[in-house]
């Protein structure tokens, strides 16, 4: 098992690197792994099938449980309707329609009954992950996702459970089995209800009280496997209780610390499950009947997504959340993979059967991934050709009838609030936004939203730049600033252009590109608070306006870096380097002593000098002389320091 693992984990890490690298989604890259070390190509993986199924099952459910702690009880209640009413009926016409496809191929009625149900169920491990990691899960798609993905485990529970009884396989009937099940099922609610809402506060404040990581992330760690293992223990899916204790536990104060404390055992986990599923596959089959999968998975995808459009449209949503829901749901389940060993163990089915059905819901999953990233743009084509006409139209018939108004890309909270405060003053005012989710919530409430890229020159023409007062640009990506920049440029040479940043590292490239101003957030907003400090400690008002022209006037250099920690990371969210600040002391024999800053040899290396200190007191950077005790305070990236005091100490 050791050697099966780290195998597994080496060629993840090299999988996944790569895939990140070129933008692909890490699920993709799990698959792929278990593709390569399985049987039918490199088979570096010997007796896993023996060992993988306890590790990959508790990937699902670690996902199940932190799901379950962002859809807590209340909000479950409300979902009601989506959960038992499209849930149950997407369940119903899917496994009707692929029932009948199963049945024209000439699979025994029964059989087709059960095989049908199975397709009709979705993949809760890919669909929640990606919805997670493209921050869609509360979106209107994604709810809808979600509720169905919901009702479709606790089909999976009562497949299972019958599955026995249906094919005679079992004692007991079918009358019988699905009481008891649904019973269980209700007793285990009401077990957990009772312990997440008298005990596991008490127990997590005590934990949370002694201070203790180690500690919290064992409880943790213990809830998660516990409720599975009750749920276990009931006859019932591991994952099933896991998702009840998550949303239980939803509404404590800890569910946040919770969720980041079992995220990497969650995606580690849940990685190996992924890896297992792509080691089921036969790479032969594609060579053999390749054609026949494709045409398989594509009729899968095509029946089982226009159903689920047609499900959602019919309750009223757009057009746009209804085709993007499909794309959620359209592929096979993990689940369908434990039926088919199932049937495979009562031997209902041949093996040449079971490998092209295998085969076909893996490339269905495969799929998903790349169908939900590309799903703002097909579902916008789509939706475009319903209408007969683009949305480019909306935004030119918009910006058409507006005179010295203000442009808005990136609609986001900055965006938002700066919409908020023109509509105070009666300015008119046109937003774009690449997230559809964000413009199908404002447009609710009002009209100047609209969905696009602002990158492109074409929309910006379509918002009438030609005759706008002032140009606001609030997207939270440095390059994307800069293209709408250079473009809004040409297209306008006189337009004033206010772009927000986080921080001042793209500030030169954006003035430039031509920006009016460049207002770097973070350091802003250190420049107000320390501005309001300095006011509260009675300091004259004209001084402190004077302090904060000087700091933005020299390009914030007075802010630049800080003193990192012990838990200081050295990159930030996005993977740059972070510009820190750190303070150089002079020892007797640092070869700096008994002469003048080098300033240029230390700018040469991408450090700014930020002061100069003996005793406490600043000295003059360019005229005092160096010596034993002196701190030189220099700001940039980890290794530009490093070897700057190298250089100040050794000389090189």
């Amino acid at each position: 098992m050791f050697t099966n693992l780290l195998l597994i984990l080496t060629a993840s890490l090299a999988v996944i690197a790569l895939f990140r690298r070129i933008s692909l989604p890490p699920i993709l890259g799990y698959l792929c792994v278990g593709l390569l070390c399985g049987p039918s190509a490199f088979g570096w993986i010997s007796n896993y099938a023996e060992d993988q199924p306890y590790l990959s099952e508790m990937g699902v459910v670690f996902l199940l449980f932190s799901l379950g702690l962002e859809f807590s009880l209340p909000r479950m209640m409300a979902m009601r309707h989506l959960v038992f009413g499209l849930g149950s009926l997407q369940v119903l016409s899917s496994a009707l329609v692929l029932a009948a496809v199963m049945y024209a191929f000439g699979i025994d009625l029964l059989l087709a009954a059960i095989l049908g149900t199975g397709l009709a169920l979705s993949s809760t491990a890919i669909v929640s992950k990606e919805l997670f990691s493209l921050g869609e899960i509360f979106s209107p798609h994604g709810r809808n996702a979600i509720a169905v993905l919901l009702f479709q485990d606790l089909v999976a529970v009562l497949l299972l459970t019958l599955l026995p009884v249906a094919v005679g396989q079992s004692e007991d009937i079918w009358y019988i089995a699905l009481p008891l099940t649904l019973g269980k099922t209700v007793l285990l609610f009401a077990v957990l209800m009772i312990i997440s809402r008298w005990f596991l506060p008490k127990l997590f404040h005590e934990v949370a009280s002694a201070r203790s990581p180690e500690l919290f992330v064992l409880l943790a760690l213990v809830m998660v496997m516990l409720t599975a293992w009750m749920t276990h223990m009931l006859g019932l899916s591991m994952a099933l209780g896991a998702f009840l204790a998550g949303m239980l536990l939803g509404e404590s104060h800890y569910r946040h610390q919770i969720e980041a404390d079992l995220r990497p055992f969650r995606d580690i986990l849940l990685g190996l499950f992924f890896v297992s599923v792509g080691m089921l596959i036969d790479l032969r089959l594609f060579a053999s009947d390749g054609l026949l999968i494709i045409g398989l998975t594509l009729l899968l995808l095509l029946l089982k997504g226009g159903l689920i459009s047609l499900l959602v449209k019919l309750r009223g949503d757009s057009t746009e959340t209804a085709w993007r829901t499909a794309f959620a749901l359209a592929q096979g389940g993990e689940f369908f993979f434990a039926l088919l060993s199932q049937l495979v163990l009562y031997k209902l089915l041949s093996a040449d059967t079971v490998s092209i059905l295998l085969t076909v819901t893996f490339c269905s999953m495969l799929l998903t991934p790349l169908l939900l990233r590309a799903a703002p743009q097909l579902a916008e084509r789509l939706h475009a050709t319903d209408k007969n006409h683009s949305p480019i139209e909306d935004i030119s018939s918009a910006g058409a009838s507006m005179h010295q108004h203000v442009l808005i890309c990136g609609y986001g909270r900055v965006g938002q609030s700066i919409g908020r405060f023109l509509r105070l003053e009666n300015i008119p005012f046109l937003a774009l936004d690449d997230d559809p989710v964000r413009v199908q919530e404002a447009a609710a409430g009002e009209e100047s939203a609209h969905y696009g890229d602002s990158q492109r020159p074409d929309l910006l023409q379509a918002m009438n730049i030609a005759e706008a007062r002032l140009l606001v640009v609030a997207v939270d990506n440095a390059n994307a600033a800069i293209n709408i920049v250079s473009n809004a440029r040409r297209l306008n040479p006189e337009i004033p252009i206010l772009v927000r940043l986080r921080d001042d590292s793209r500030l030169a490239e954006l003035q430039a590109a031509g920006a009016t101003e460049v207002i770097p957030e973070l350091l802003e907003s250190s420049l107000m608070l320390a501005a309001h400090a300095l006011v509260l400690l009675d300091l004259p008002q004209h001084q402190v306006e004077a302090r904060l022209y000087e700091a933005r006037s020299s390009r914030y250099q007075l802010l630049h870096g800080f003193y990192h920690g012990a838990q200081t990371t050295l990159k930030d969210n996005q993977g740059k380097p972070r510009t820190l600040l750190h303070a150089v002391s002079l020892t007797a024999d640092a070869h700096a002593c008994g002469k003048t800053l080098q300033i240029a040899d230390l700018t040469a290396l991408g450090l700014e000098v930020q002061g100069l200190r003996r005793d406490g007191e600043e000295l003059n950077l360019h005229d005092s002389i160096l010596q034993k005790g002196d701190a030189v305070l220099i700001s940039g990236r980890a290794d530009a320091i490093e070897a700057g005091e190298a250089r100040l100490l050794a000389g090189n």
